[in-house]
């Protein structure tokens, strides 16, 4: 299938040409008629399938056909975090060159009176942080009412309970009647059971298995003690050459340190998180993409907001509390048809974290030690259940696991009768006592 068989205006097309895209991804293919039709949509796919697309083309066609040239906000999309939400917009600014359509993004973090100044223009699209948006409606700098088409973006991470009340706001200063779209690569069934109450009669497309990573990103584990995690890191990126290589710590404080750490061992690195500026994030960034800097060293707040073609290599220096949070983490990597590797540097205090992210991705992830990085404290085995496809020889070695355990079964059914008689045998002949006891 091609772009031009989806229907999409010229306009559009010109555009993803211009952009090197022919052929739409799968959850293009399949959300893009949806919402064309006029559907809510709840769409989940693997991190790196193209989401971002699969919303904003349709936004621009509809957008484009009830242009009425006032510059009233009719299309709103929410992100979790202010890369994000500039990723969005700079989408929505490659596929609408070629239509007259306005758009802006607003998040916090940066002087908010420039912000006001360019919504007083007016836009047609807004992207937007759920927090600074209501600080603009609460200073009447922005007006919600004309919103005909309403996005939330990694929906998961919106609707959790960090951002449930002030999604819940958002949405009671929307009209009623509106076309709301939701899309994540992860969704927990309370989540999907919350989404649905906020979209109306939603169509569900799952691209993938539920809480799944992409096959093109090759995940493996190396055991090593925590004291050790920072010299591994950066003999893996040293031996290995990594050009590029996004790590991932549990804490700001932990991100600084590691940051420190890498430059003392001769490796450009840079730390962004939540403390960092707005300013002093967007500067990392561009270093990032543009080669300057070898490692970014990163909170959650990151994992939402990059995107890099050909990034090759993610690292988990602590596991995530939040197993999900492990999807989005790798997902930085094996984007767009590309591969990547993900690696977790993992000690004996992470097994519950690492049993949890097996557990969420059905999968058991490979454990591979580096020489001269042995740990002195091992980890425990996991306990997961295997969703691959059998080899041929596991097939029978199935059978006979299931015969041997039927044995056992029929075995144990055997010992229960034995026991079960033998207690019924002294059960009588106790009473058989107290009989004769009373009798005498």
């Amino acid at each position: 299938m091609k772009f031009t068989d989806l229907g999409l205006p010229e306009s559009l097309i010109l555009a993803l040409k211009k952009s090197d895209y022919d052929e739409p991804t799968p959850v293009q293919q399949s959300t893009i008629p949806l919402i064309q039709e006029g559907k809510d949509v709840m769409a989940t796919s693997q991190t790196g399938t193209g989401k971002t697309a699969g919303f904003v083309l349709p936004m621009l066609e509809i957008l484009m056909s009830n242009d009425s040239k006032q510059r009233k906000i009719r299309g709103l999309i929410i992100t979790p975090t202010r890369e994000l939400a500039a990723q969005v917009h700079a989408s929505i600014e490659k596929y609408g060159r070629y239509t007259e359509l306005k758009s802006t993004v607003v998040f916090g973090g940066v002087n908010i009176n420039p912000q006001k100044k360019t919504l007083r223009q007016g836009v047609d699209v807004l992207v937007a942080s759920p927090g600074r948006l209501l600080d603009l409606h609460g200073q009447q700098a922005v007006d919600l009412r004309h919103v005909e088409y309403f996005v939330l973006d990694e929906a998961d991470r919106m609707l959790d309970m960090g951002f449930i009340h002030d999604i819940r706001r958002v949405c009671a200063l929307l009209p009623k009647k509106r076309q709301t779209l939701m899309f994540s690569a992860t969704f927990s069934p309370e989540i999907r059971a919350l989404a649905k109450a906020m979209l109306f009669k939603p169509v569900e497309v799952d691209m993938a298995p539920r809480n799944s990573t992409i096959d093109l990103v090759k995940q493996v584990v190396h055991p090593v003690d925590k004291k050790k995690k920072a010299d591994l890191l950066a003999y893996l990126i040293g031996s290995q050459r990594w050009e590029q290589v996004i790590v991932f710590t549990r804490t700001k404080h932990g991100a600084n340190k590691l940051a420190k750490q890498l430059d003392k061992a001769g490796i450009n690195a840079a730390a962004i998180h939540g403390n960092k500026s707005q300013g002093a994030r967007t500067k990392a960034l561009h270093q990032f993409k543009d080669g300057k800097l070898t490692a970014l060293v990163a909170t959650d707040i990151a994992a939402r907001g990059i995107d890099i073609r050909s990034l090759g290599h993610v690292v988990n220096y602590d596991l995530p509390n939040v197993p999900e949070d492990y999807v989005h983490r790798i997902g930085r990597t094996g984007r767009a048809g590309s591969t990547g590797d993900a690696v977790s540097l993992v000690c004996a205090d992470e097994i519950k974290q690492l049993r949890d992210i097996e557990r969420l991705i059905r999968r058991d992830l490979a454990r591979v030690e580096v020489e001269g990085f042995e740990p002195e404290h091992q980890l425990p085995a996991t306990k997961t259940r295997q969703t691959r496809q059998p080899s041929k020889g596991s097939e029978s070695q199935g059978r006979n696991r299931q015969r041997s355990g039927g044995r056992a079964h029929d075995e144990n059914k055997s010992k229960n009768r034995v026991g079960n008689t033998q207690g019924t045998n002294r059960r009588r002949r106790r009473r058989g006592a107290r009989k004769a006891a009373v009798s005498a």
